[in-house]
């Protein structure tokens, strides 16, 4: 008689300051879909076993488990949810170390959300490697892991034996990847249609906001940056700027870039797109007068400027984001 098939073991650590509801939220998600793979197959067995793993005596153990009588096999895929407190620091951080990279040696797909990117980088596993996470987090992600290729635009980056999702909620995002590829697309799109999700598709930059470094101690540059919020960015002129911060082009060109990570123009190109994107949540104007509002005569070139940062067209975002 052959062995009976085991379910794919998704496992949810919880380490310090874990958010509890995304915990919950995981786990529901998860076990629809195990019901909607199990009716539409007219299985009695599980398709999915979730399980928490907590810190114990000799590291992380199963603290809950659907499915107990599958045994103490090894989990297909452990997860980092997000931190309620902010990321995990590398103190707190430590107890998982170890387990994530032996796990991962053996075989085991890791995925985080959020914050929880920051335990996983811990590992050294994302070294060298694309990952992403919340946006607001990227600056200090940078910070700590320098050798890691951080990509905050978007919302779920899928190297196979590594996942890493975006914002706080795009543990949905990263919940349906899992189920495309363990029950299929049918209980994919089953899933996301009865929690009124989006399929997997999204990006992050639909949803940030322009957040410029303005602790980088640069009094010059922070002047200029100043002046720029002020004025909407609508005068980029480089001897404007240059004249505001008492500085030289070539000087202020250098320092600038040193000191926000981005050229004057990149910084006015996206200072300008924040101002559109709030116009086009809270005013009906039409789409030519708010590019000339943001400092663009030529509301062709707008709209090829704001679709590259933002990843959607103007018209686009106002149907997905403005207020009803």
């Amino acid at each position: 008689m052959p062995d009976k098939l085991l379910p794919v073991e998704i496992g949810i650590l919880l380490y310090p300051g874990v958010q509890a509801a995304s915990v919950l939220g995981i786990t529901d998600f998860l076990t629809f879909a195990d019901r909607r793979a199990r009716a539409a197959d007219g299985a009695d067995e599980p398709a999915l076993r979730i399980s928490h793993w907590q810190e114990g005596d000799a590291g992380p153990e199963r603290v809950f488990d659907s499915a107990p009588s599958c045994g103490n096999a090894q989990p297909t895929v452990l997860l980092l949810p997000p931190a309620l407190d902010g990321p995990a620091t590398a103190e707190t951080s430590a107890p998982f170390v170890a387990f994530l990279r032996d796990r991962h040696a053996a075989g085991v797909v890791l995925g985080s959300v959020c914050a929880g990117a920051f335990v996983l980088a811990e590992t050294g596993l994302l070294a060298g490697r694309r990952a992403t996470t919340h946006w607001g987090a990227a600056d200090a992600f940078r910070q700590r892991f320098p050798n890691v290729k951080l990509d905050a635009d978007r919302l779920l980056i899928d190297e196979s034996d590594i996942l890493t999702a975006g914002g706080v909620m795009a543990w949905t995002d990263l919940c349906l990847r899992l189920i495309d590829r363990f029950l299929g697309s049918a209980v994919m799109l089953d899933t996301a249609r009865s929690f009124l999700c989006d399929p997997p598709g999204r990006e992050q930059r639909y949803y940030s906001d322009f957040a410029p470094r303005l602790d980088h101690g640069d009094g010059a540059v922070l002047k200029v940056q100043h002046w720029l919020q002020a004025t909407g960015g609508t005068d980029a002129r480089l001897s404007s700027l240059a004249a505001i911060g008492g500085l030289e082009k070539r000087t202020l060109l250098r320092r600038f870039l040193k000191a926000t990570g981005l050229t004057t123009t990149d910084y006015c190109q996206r200072l300008r797109v924040a101002n559109a994107q709030e116009l086009l949540r809270s005013s009906v104007l039409p789409i030519d007068r708010i590019a000339w509002e943001v400092g663009y005569a030529d509301t062709s070139s707008f709209r090829r400027l704001f679709t590259r940062i933002v990843g959607l067209t103007p018209g686009e975002y106002r149907l997905r984001f403005r207020g009803r």
